[in-house]
């Protein structure tokens, strides 16, 4: 089954891209934490943490995955915050691809890989890298994560990998 037409392939990939970079990829909200409690919003490239009554915590506090691997340092969530740091840079790769295919589109479509299945590939690892984040994030902190944005990387990379491309190249 093809869920795009060939003609508006390129243009889709590069807007599932960048919409992929936009969308939170984990929510955990964490309930008791020193009589508090925190709600963690991750995005590729940064996390937001809403510390709720825990009396040792900023309010509001935005961070990087490096920062954050640096205060997870020694804890049971360092692995997860590095796996993220991964998936977070295999997504960065292909959100720089995707700018340079909407920049020079005829040039990146001359090149050996189809850009689509090229960027679907990228998309479908990068979830696969940030589920296993989410596996891992579960094993040091209270709360539920909730792989919200992973769900939509997988199922967008899925879309572009079946789209039909004239000249069948990967």
């Amino acid at each position: 089954m093809v869920w795009v037409r060939s003609e508006y392939a390129g243009e889709l990939a590069v807007s599932l891209t960048w919409l992929s970079a936009l969308l939170p990829w984990n929510v955990t909200y964490s309930p008791n934490v020193a009589g508090g409690s925190v709600l963690f919003v991750r995005f590729p490239f940064f996390q937001v943490r809403y510390a709720y009554g825990v009396p040792f915590a900023r309010g509001v506090a935005i961070s990087d995955p490096l920062t954050a691997i640096g205060f997870q340092s020694g804890t049971g969530l360092a692995l997860a915050y590095r796996v993220w740091a991964v998936g977070g840079a295999v997504l960065a790769v292909a959100a720089l691809f995707a700018a340079a295919y909407y920049l020079r589109e005829e040039r990146v479509e001359a090149g050996p890989v189809d850009p689509v299945a090229a960027l679907g590939a990228l998309l479908c690892l990068a979830g696969t890298v940030l589920a296993a984040a989410t596996a891992l994030l579960t094993r040091g902190f209270g709360g539920v994560p909730v792989p919200v944005g992973v769900a939509f990387l997988l199922a967008f990379g899925a879309v572009l990998l079946t789209a039909e491309r004239a000249g069948g190249r990967f």
